[in-house]
């Protein structure tokens, strides 16, 4: 029986494979052209042998991401997409449209563990990790699923790519291949809570994608309590990890910091974020919380938003604020969670 997803196979596994079944090698490159423009229902792969498309049917998953809902927001045109893996996990998918082109944020596992206390993924449990060809489906079979090239792609839905580090870093390879999807390693971000060993094992590949952390806090008893992974890595090993990612790739980091009204949004918090990150090359961008039935906070008023912005400003540090897109189809961040049943987001 086959266990292996046709899109967690790289050029050179197919050119092995092909060589198994004493077919010339230019059917590798056939193959992974079909598989790299989302086709995978070898009936399509109209220049591939039946009996060879047969035989790939029985050796690798072909039917192993299904898109069983779609949501388009009425406000912005975000597409939100729930796909079912081939074992019936379920995880989401969400594609942004910006000036510069197409954004999708997509997920490293069904489900995640790290147990965020404001993120909708941590409420229904944890699934699996997701191979490399499942993180790259969702990128190659979205753009077919909307007809449209994807421009830049953010892994920060469901999950904790760093705890599912060698198949992140797998997609990442498998993502920027010339041979394949071809795309750009710094139009790749990549988004962590913290893990400070797995921080350290990315910045000594030296890649040039892009590093974003998951902060949300000034200090670790309030870290601890919105994020249980910060009794595991402590704020200053975060960041001394983060300062070494920037002295050693040169590359700006992102800190990811969602507001909470009554929480973490005050101007002592905004100060005390500014002496935290104090002469890193760093950005911050703030979110607007996205809250979600169930929720136990409330997104900061505008007011409160606008103000910790300029008190970061004041103090030399550079802070946007992330637009807010698909609010009506919970496709924000936050919001995006593990279906437990086809159908229900």
């Amino acid at each position: 029986m086959a266990d292996k997803f046709c899109l967690d196979l790289t050029i050179d596994e197919l050119k092995t494979w092909c060589e198994s079944q004493h077919v010339p090698s230019f059917r590798a490159k056939q193959i992974y052209k079909w598989l790299s423009s989302g086709v995978i229902d070898t009936s399509e792969m109209t220049n591939i042998p039946k009996d060879l498309r047969a035989k790939l049917e029985e050796d690798f998953i072909f039917n192993g991401m299904t898109v069983i809902n779609e949501f388009v927001s009425q406000i912005d045109g975000t597409v939100k997409l729930v796909y079912r893996l081939y074992d019936g996990n379920v995880i989401e998918t969400v594609i942004m449209r910006y000036k510069t082109g197409l954004s999708i944020c997509i997920s490293s596992q069904a489900g995640c563990k790290m147990g965020c206390t404001f993120c909708a993924s941590a409420k229904l449990g944890f699934g699996r990790s997701l191979t490399s060809g499942e993180m790259l489906a969702q990128v190659i079979l979205s753009q077919r699923h909307v007809g449209e090239r994807i421009h830049s792609v953010v892994v920060m839905g469901i999950g904790e790519p760093f705890d599912n580090f060698d198949n992140t870093i797998g997609f990442i390879r498998l993502a920027t291949d010339s041979e394949g999807l071809n795309l750009g390693a710094r139009h790749i971000t990549v988004s962590t809570c913290g893990l400070v060993d797995k921080i350290d094992e990315f910045t000594a590949l030296d890649l040039q994608v892009n590093l974003a952390i998951s902060l949300h806090a000034p200090d670790d008893t309030l870290r601890s309590e919105l994020m249980p992974i910060a009794r595991k890595y402590a704020l200053p090993d975060l960041i001394a990890a983060c300062r070494r990612y920037t002295g050693t790739t040169h590359r700006r980091i992102t800190f990811e910091y969602s507001l909470f009204a009554g929480k973490n949004d005050s101007e002592a918090h905004a100060k005390a974020l500014a002496k935290l990150i104090s002469g890193m090359l760093c950005n911050v961008n703030l979110i607007a919380a996205n809250e979600f039935p169930g929720s136990d906070y409330r997104r900061s008023s505008k007011d409160h938003v606008r103000r910790f912005q300029q008190t970061l400003e004041a103090a030399g540090i550079n802070a946007t604020l992330r637009r807010e897109m698909g609010t009506d189809i919970m496709a924000a961040c936050g919001q995006l969670r593990r279906s437990v049943e086809e159908g229900r987001t």
